[in-house]
């Protein structure tokens, strides 16, 4: 029996046995991947697959990179774990000084922990702590916006206005406030919770912090560019400005949720330089290790911890938080990055991804919107193009495009509940950036070719 035939029937134990992995997904038995390179995995049975979705739109840097392994290896043989309270390392202040300088902040201080979800609960700890050390401990209340993610904590889930996946755990959320999303194609919809334009939606944010209270709110907490949970959808223009406008003038921090946009997936190294504005806070994971080691970090503007630093208290903590490994390894990939100017590489390949995929779906019935900011891009699947009605969630659309597209060999991403909180379907991409031209056209084409399928399947079960 070989390696890889004894890892597929090791990924199924017998009923009887002892001990077994509980999967992300109960429907259907995995593949068993066991070797992946630049854009492309291998299942154990020797079926290749291209990686058009990044993973969950982590990959950057590609898959397989041999000197990624080996700065792990060695950081790992000389010291693997010091705790943080304890130890500092030379592997997180190297990268603390050079990521600094990348962020769109003033002098900012990183706070690393073990990824999107952890830095989330971390950037709102940050936040109270800034204003209870300036003597304001009445701000405690956190907006988000409809139509996000910042994770699946329970702190984390509360700031999420992702629908379907608060549904199972309302009865455990609720502190957080939310507004409407910056979401131009659904705007006017009464079930889409969404705005056209800046001018609404920062009265918008402004009539909430007012009702609120004088001195109640502590932190706006929203994604440049919205992902999943709508599907690469960016803000109309002005949005940012105005909303930074409105919370400098009420002393709310803003917290930049970068887990999906950071480190060059837009085309820049962050997506707020798109739109000229510097958050107090800023979140970053997924592409800051590229898919390597389990990393990410809350940011914070000198002028944030500056004021948290002089109170000395910051009750807050991880066990596997400031990782001399993840540092080691973020630092490599960040080397990478600049060495082979790969956020450059996303901006054009993002070009021509989105070329590739607007001349695929042209004027396709059931595609509302094609989407796309650098190498993330997705399309928005409708039942009528005309009134933007979206399939009923029965039909499970989405799932099946993706079905489909595992079936051709290709992986795309996946967003439900977009149009009304149930239904919606989102197909989205986000490739490593070291995806060839050939590649990009593939993914184009496939998922062509899974929709078609998919939308036929479900209209005749």
């Amino acid at each position: 029996m070989t390696a890889d035939e004894l890892a597929v029937r090791r990924h199924v134990p017998e009923a009887t046995a002892p001990g077994r992995v509980f999967p992300r997904v109960l429907t259907r038995p995995l593949p068993v991947a066991v070797r992946a390179e630049g854009a492309e995995i291998w299942d154990a049975t020797g079926k290749r697959y291209l990686d058009a979705a990044g993973g969950a739109i982590v990959v950057n840097v590609g898959h397989g990179r041999a000197s990624v392994a080996g700065v792990m290896a060695d950081q790992a043989s000389r010291i693997a774990y010091a705790h943080g309270s304890a130890f500092t390392s030379e592997a997180l202040e190297a990268y603390a000084a050079e990521v600094g300088p990348l962020l769109p902040m003033d002098e900012p201080a990183i706070y690393p922990v073990s990824g999107g979800s952890e830095a989330i609960e971390s950037a709102l700890k940050m936040a109270r702590a800034y204003h209870v050390a300036r003597g304001e401990p009445d701000r405690q209340i956190v907006i988000g916006r409809w139509g996000s993610y910042h994770g699946n904590t329970l702190g984390a889930l509360d700031l999420s206005g992702r629908q379907p996946l608060r549904r199972p755990y309302e009865g455990w959320l609720g502190r957080f406030r939310h507004v409407s999303a910056a979401y131009p194609y659904r705007a006017g919809d009464p079930d889409a919770h969404a705005l056209g334009t800046a001018e609404d939606a920062a009265a918008e944010l402004d009539r909430v912090i007012e009702s609120a209270g004088p001195g109640s709110v502590c932190a706006f907490v929203a994604e440049p560019i919205v992902g999943a949970t709508l599907g690469v959808v960016a803000p109309p223009p002005g949005y940012w400005p105005a909303i930074a406008e409105v919370c400098r003038r009420h002393g709310v921090l803003l917290i930049a949720d970068e887990v999906m946009t950071g480190f060059g997936r837009t085309g820049h190294w962050f997506a707020m330089e798109r739109f000229g504005v510097r958050p107090d806070i800023l979140v970053a994971a997924k592409g800051a290790t590229g898919g390597y080691w389990p990393f990410g970090f809350a940011a914070a503007d000198r002028s944030v911890y500056e004021v948290i630093q002089r109170r000395g208290v910051f009750v807050h903590g991880f066990t596997y938080s400031h990782s001399v490994v993840g540092a080691a390894v973020a630092r490599e990939v960040l080397r990478i990055l600049r060495a082979e100017d790969l956020v450059a590489a996303s901006a054009h390949k993002g070009d021509l991804l989105l070329d590739v995929m607007q001349r695929a779906f042209a004027g396709h019935p059931h595609v509302g919107e094609v989407r796309g900011a650098g190498l993330m891009a997705a399309i928005e699947l409708v039942a009528d193009r005309e009134t933007r009605a979206p399939f009923p969630r029965s039909m499970q659309v989405t799932e099946r495009v993706l079905a489909a597209g595992r079936d051709r060999g290709v992986l795309f991403y996946s967003g439900t509940g977009n149009a009304n909180g149930v239904d919606g379907d989102i197909v989205m991409v986000g490739p490593p950036f070291v995806t060839t031209e050939a590649q990009l056209d593939e993914i184009a084409a496939v998922m062509r070719a899974a929709a078609d399928t998919a939308i036929e399947a479900a209209a005749t079960a």
